[in-house]
């Protein structure tokens, strides 16, 4: 699976990466108790609790679900899920995504669907399946702007995006996540010292002349 980061071409100040399932499950899982109560009845098709939030993502690591995460300062704010396709009743890999209110409108949903379809075409799928609520107007945006051809049936909108016919995108250019400060350990400050020490002696050498040639 590929790990690597990816930028956002946007104003959104995060990076696209997909997640290591087991290790970073309770990311996943505070970023969908995150969201507001529309955005969660948007993601579900209507209002789950947060026992049901805590099941879905501890599901989605043991199931093989693919989460690719859009992360800022540190806390995972938006998802793409690329379900299996044994997970589906059509037998077709299933995609959802998520992103919190504050970063709506900063093309963070269109980033996470380029990520999804570059892992699902490693993944040799030939289409993937989208579901969204009649009501949610910014994912049915987002389907039909990757392919995806929606039909309204029992309160739900359903489409399919053909990964066959679908245009080749280019890659995102890889950003690597923020570096956490090194701790200086006792030998570190040690060298250091030795460093200012002998800078020291050499200034004061060359101010009075000492260890030039005769």
């Amino acid at each position: 699976m590929n790990y690597q980061n990816t930028t956002l071409s946007t104003s959104a100040r995060g990076y696209v990466r997909t997640l290591r399932q087991q290790e970073e499950l309770p990311q996943l899982r505070d970023h969908l108790l995150r969201l507001d109560r529309d955005s969660r009845h948007d993601r579900f098709h209507g209002f789950m609790d947060d026992s049901f939030i805590e099941g879905y993502a501890a599901k989605c690591a043991d199931d093989g679900t693919v989460i690719i995460a859009y992360i800022e300062d540190g806390a995972v704010r938006g998802a793409a899920e690329l379900h299996p396709p044994d997970q589906s009743p059509e037998s077709e890999p299933e995609v959802a995504f998520s992103v919190e209110k504050c970063l709506r409108r900063q093309g963070v949903g269109s980033n996470l669907f380029r990520k999804l379809i570059w892992e699902a075409r490693a993944k040799g799928y030939r289409s993937l399946r989208i579901t969204t609520g009649a009501q949610n107007q910014a994912m049915r945006a987002l389907a039909s702007k990757f392919g995806a051809h929606l039909t309204f049936r029992q309160g739900e909108s359903t489409g399919c995006i053909d990964l066959r016919s679908h245009p080749r995108l280019q890659p995102l250019p890889p950003q690597p996540e923020p570096a956490k400060p090194a701790m200086a350990t006792p030998a570190d400050a040690a060298r250091a010292m030795v460093s200012v020490n002998r800078a020291y002696w050499h200034l004061l050498m060359r101010m009075y002349g000492w260890g030039r040639a005769a």
